[in-house]
């Protein structure tokens, strides 16, 4: 199983779209994903027609077992989908109080990872849609990850947020093996403004390496698609955001996971 997560410390910037988006296709190809909302908002989880609000069980349940995941429960959590290749992990309301509980608690930064070592053999892909501020969850989706897409709205102040963002991860790097490969997707651009092109320039100066080239533009089907539930590919498969999410996922598809380099 590939685990990605799609991560930044800035709300707003299409994360759960991405991950919905890159799941869709990947699911469209055949693949088995399960889909994990770590984000207590619960946006993923309400975009494929569940209530974070109202579920008994989630993500949550993982965390309640002093760092150790009980056999078989993650399998117990999966919820289904629109989409048949698709299982969904969900969030609750419940995942904001784990800040408060989680001090003293050893072990709690692997318990995702601890949960999807479970699912190994039943899934291809995990795709893991972040909270957007560093904490005890963003911290287990970049420790369960092998790749991280970095989804940054092509307008300033998102820059400022994919500054601390990269900090970040500078910081997890040096506790990881190997450094977690991550790709920096511009999102919601529009290229009838000055905001955008002037952001996206930015972005190709201070981060060539780490950019991916494309971008991800501003696309009314992508919201029609959310308020459908189904996924974007499944909603229409020819939008213009469908078509530089499938080139997204050729470029994340041609990076070697983390775990596979020497």
């Amino acid at each position: 199983m590939r685990v990605w997560a799609i991560a930044n410390q800035k709300g707003g910037v299409g994360k759960t779209t991405t991950t919905v988006s890159l799941a869709g296709l990947l699911a469209d190809a055949g693949k088995r994903v399960v889909v994990v909302d770590l984000d207590p908002h619960g946006s993923m989880t309400s975009y494929f027609g569940h209530d974070p609000d109202a579920l008994e069980r989630s993500c949550f349940d993982l965390f309640l077992h002093q760092g150790s995941v009980p056999q078989g429960l993650p399998r117990e959590l999966l919820l289904p989908t629109s989409h048949e290749k698709i299982a969904l992990l969900p969030s609750s309301t419940a995942l904001a109080t784990l800040e408060r509980q989680s001090p003293g608690q050893n072990g709690l930064g692997l318990v995702v990872s601890k949960a999807l070592s479970q699912l190994w053999e039943d899934f291809d892909f995990a795709l893991i849609d972040s909270p957007p501020l560093l904490g005890v969850l963003m911290v287990n989706a970049l420790a369960a990850s092998q790749q991280l897409a970095v989804p940054v709205q092509t307008e300033f102040l998102a820059v400022k947020g994919l500054e601390r963002m990269v900090s970040t991860l500078g910081m997890i790097n040096r506790s990881r093996k190997q450094a977690l490969p991550y790709s920096i997707v511009p999102t919601l651009f529009d290229r009838r403004t000055q905001a955008s092109l002037s952001t996206l320039r930015l972005l190709r100066d201070s981060y060539p390496e780490q950019l991916w080239p494309a971008y991800i533009p501003v696309d009314t089907r992508l919201r029609d698609a959310s308020r459908a539930g189904l996924t974007p590919s499944q909603f229409d498969d020819n939008s213009r955001g469908v078509i530089a999410y499938r080139a997204l996922l050729k470029h994340m598809l041609a990076l070697v996971p983390a775990s596979q380099v020497a």
